[in-house]
């Protein structure tokens, strides 16, 4: 492709599609709790997502397990709010499996199409203007405000006016738009991405062969169809008696927020999905028949671009459960760092420990991080500042999109932190409409109490 050759349009008119009090863009549960929180609170609440559904990693993307609400000594209740209600609604449903609350893998699995339709209940009971198979474009700013964002759909370009923005793209999509710094180039890389699958098979393949391991299956050199070196997880769909969702893909050295690493990130995803599939046939084919059914809408992006926001969440700041005056989000979720340049994931704890983890037959290695203590934290703790985008004052940033550093983002990107930021950005938006000022410069100590009256945690409050 030609990087220099440049084609100028002719300036034009936009449509405007909605004017309204708040505009999210990025239709993931972040995105669409904050959209339905706000529009509870009472604000006209337009939410833009690029896909065909809500719920991003949870549905399209069939990331189908959340982590726990809970502390690791299971003591503390972290969140509660649309997290809480969300499950509570598909387990009415019966598509719901929950472990005990001190799991470190999760406590929910769920399916991820009945997801899907429950956020699309959601939206429409709150009153939430959907725009689906909508793309961010661009982003009119003036003193220091975004002032719009322009979308472009099947209707063509069209533009949506706000007072307040949030950005719940994933990959700080609107920020980069606005013309904010990107904050990755603080980070030594970027975590793969991963494309899931669900297999029909997998179930009783202890009864045929009583070694079975997915991974060693997958892994083991003398199959011809094997994957390179890594680290796989699977997990059961509920809803479903006889198919699993398998995560073990591993897209090295791409940026998923760049379109040429996209696009082969994506076709390199599905590739070795079918090499899952045949390493399984190539092994128990005569006694097992398997079945890639289901291919997620994209690939699962771990991380991309990062807002520059007021302050950096830091690893250390994580592990050791650093208290800001301004927390609005809380996890327990362990330290996850996905290997790029070499297989496996590196876990850190809140008690000190270390372990590098591979499932592809080679010795996982245990140790600490640091010496131990006589008390460790329990949980840790996401600040409001995290979430200030440097360049706009009436605009936040979710999610991925969070400015942290890649220790601290392997902890806190998982779905029901991210959620928990959505929610929180959404109730300093409603009290910034309310107040007739921009969402940054409303006082922490008002969101934080505002998120308890909205059914969510503030522990220690």
């Amino acid at each position: 492709m030609n990087q220099t050759a440049i084609l100028t349009e002719p300036a034009r008119t936009v449509p405007i599609a909605a004017d309204v009090d708040l505009c999210v863009v990025g239709g993931g549960c972040s995105g669409t709790f904050a959209a339905i929180r706000a529009a509870r609170m009472g604000l006209k609440v337009a939410l833009v997502e690029v896909l065909n559904q809500f719920g991003g990693a949870g549905s399209s993307r069939m990331v189908n397990v959340w982590h726990s609400f809970w502390s690791t000594d299971g003591e503390t209740r972290l969140m509660a709010g649309l997290n809480q209600e969300t499950m509570e609604r598909l387990a009415k449903r019966g598509v719901v499996l929950e472990r005990v609350k001190t799991d470190p893998d999760w406590q929910f699995c769920f399916s991820p199409a009945e997801l899907a339709c429950e956020l699309d209940r959601m939206v429409e009971e709150a009153g939430v203007i959907p725009f689906l198979h909508a793309r961010a474009v661009a982003a009119p700013t003036e003193n220091g405000r975004v002032t719009a964002v322009i979308i472009e759909d099947k209707s063509g370009r069209r533009a949506i006016r706000a007072k307040q923005f949030i950005d719940a793209s994933g990959d700080a999509d609107l920020c980069f738009l606005a013309g904010g710094e990107d904050a990755t180039a603080r980070r030594p890389h970027l975590q793969p991405p991963t494309t899931a699958g669900i297999f029909e098979g997998l179930e009783g393949m202890r009864e045929i062969d009583p070694e079975f391991k997915l991974g060693k299956t997958v892994y083991d050199t003398e199959n011809p169809h094997h994957l390179g070196p890594g680290f796989l997880w699977a997990a059961p769909l509920p809803g479903s008696h006889h198919n699993r969702t398998v995560f073990g893909t591993r897209v090295k050295g791409v940026d998923c927020s760049v379109a040429e690493d996209l696009t082969f990130a994506e076709m390199d995803g599905r590739k070795q999905l079918r090499q899952i599939l045949d390493a399984l046939k190539y092994r128990y084919g005569s006694e097992r028949e398997f079945g890639l059914i289901a291919l997620p809408a994209c690939i699962g992006i771990r991380d991309t671009r990062h807002a520059q926001c007021h302050h950096q969440l830091t690893e250390e700041e994580v592990l050791e459960g650093t208290s800001f005056d301004d927390a609005i989000a809380f996890g327990s979720y362990r330290v996850d760092v996905h290997h790029q340049g070499e297989a496996g994931i590196t876990f850190r704890y809140l008690d000190g420990t270390e372990s590098v983890r591979y499932t592809d037959g080679r010795p996982c290695t245990d140790g600490r991080w640091r010496e131990e203590r006589d008390t460790d934290p329990t949980y840790y703790q996401i600040p409001f500042r995290s979430l200030m985008v440097n360049t706009h004052r009436n605009l936040l940033a979710c999610g991925r999109c969070l400015d942290a550093d890649i220790g601290a983002f392997g902890a806190v990107r998982v779905m029901v932190n991210c959620n928990q930021m959505g929610e929180a950005a959404a109730v300093a938006s409603a009290l910034a409409c309310q107040q007739g000022i921009d969402s940054q410069a409303v006082e922490a100590s008002l969101i934080r109490t505002e998120i308890i009256k909205q059914g969510g945690v503030i522990p220690g409050m």
